[in-house]
Formats: C-alpha cells, structure tokens, sequence
C-alpha cells in the first residue's frame, strides 16, 4: 500500500514537472517576422 503512495506521488510531481516546463520558451518574447513588417506599437493620432 505504501509503494501505491509513493508511485502516486512520483506520478503527479512528474506531470506537473512536465507541463511546466512545457510552458515556457528561452529569450526575451518578440513579434514574429522582419522587423521591417511590424507596424505596431504605432502612435495614436491626436484629437
């Protein structure tokens, strides 16, 4: 009974170990394509 337990554990502390570190990506977050491309963030036009 007390292997059940311990299996149980190692279980779930596996998944959750593997979904966290599916979760992030290496580097500083940018838009995707040429920087050439990307209009946004752009200035709002006065009023």
């Amino acid at each position: 009974m007390r292997w059940r337990a311990a299996f149980s554990l190692t279980l779930c502390l596996t998944l959750a170990g593997l979904s966290l570190a599916g979760c992030g990506k290496k580097g500083a977050p940018h838009a995707p394509g040429p920087a050439s491309a990307i209009t946004y963030p752009r200035v709002y036009p006065s009023e």
